[in-house]
């Protein structure tokens, strides 16, 4: 039995994940944390986690970056990996992550899909065939019309995927509104649509003479997302202080 805290426990993933584990004879959500205390939940939440001192494998992560360095000074302390499933992390919040993870166990990913991740895999095979051969790159994202951030987390973990598989030879171009020139060879375009309620699609294009391939992957339900973040929290249960991923996950399985 993994038993789990669940930091935004009162938002739409927290609840979501509440589910799923509810219905998960391997899991167990001893506690949660949030600010905002208008439901109810069959365990105790807290408005600062820092104040739970109930006994967990895992903290699973889905609330604000704000809230980063509560959650790592308690991961510290008291021994407990957690999952990091916020997105829109600063550079210098990423590498606290890193120097946290050098004293206890921390599995952050972009996207906790499973697909998603299984595509990235898939992608530092195919961008450096696709790139030799001449095909130029784009990223195009689409998500609901509350995301803050743009690009998002996981359009930006495509393009690092792509880029690393190609020795960092590409330049991100987010605007090209403001340029009148055709496209560099060297250019990795991202572009973000927001709207509706689409929960996430990524489509990652290789554009060549007389042929384009596409890797897609559309999310219908945020449950996807929720599933590999519980996932993640049976797997980093007991682990060794390291920064993990997504794919540690994929290969342990």
């Amino acid at each position: 039995m993994t038993k789990i805290i669940m930091s935004g426990c009162n938002g739409k993933m927290g609840q979501m994940i509440t589910g799923l584990v509810a219905a998960d004879e391997e899991a167990e959500i001893v506690a949660g944390i949030d600010t905002y205390m208008g439901i109810q939940n069959t365990y105790p939440v807290f408005a600062n986690i820092a104040e739970c001192e109930i006994k967990a494998d895992a903290i699973i992560d889905f609330s604000a970056p704000a809230c980063l360095d509560a959650i790592l000074q308690y991961a510290i302390e008291k021994q407990v990996p957690a999952v990091l499933c916020t997105t829109g992390y600063t550079k210098e919040q990423i590498a606290q992550i890193e120097e946290a993870s050098k004293q206890v166990a921390i599995l952050k990913s972009a996207n906790m899909s499973m697909g998603i991740n299984l595509l990235i895999k898939l992608l530092r095979e195919a961008a450096p065939v696709l790139e030799e051969a001449g095909f130029d790159i784009e990223i195009v994202e689409k998500h609901h019309n509350l995301k803050k951030d743009a690009p998002s987390g996981t359009a930006l973990a495509l393009a690092d995927a792509v880029n690393e598989s190609l020795d960092g030879k590409l330049t991100y171009v987010y605007d090209r509104s403001q340029r009148m020139q055709a496209r560099d060879r060297k250019e990795l375009g991202l572009s973000a649509v927001r709207g509706g309620t689409i929960v996430g699609d990524h489509d990652v294009i290789f554009a060549g003479t007389d042929e384009v391939i596409t890797f897609s992957h559309s999310a219908y339900s945020k449950g996807v997302f929720g599933k590999g973040a519980i996932q993640a929290a049976k797997f980093i249960k007991g682990k060794p202080a390291a920064h993990y991923e997504m794919s540690d996950v994929i290969n342990a399985g």
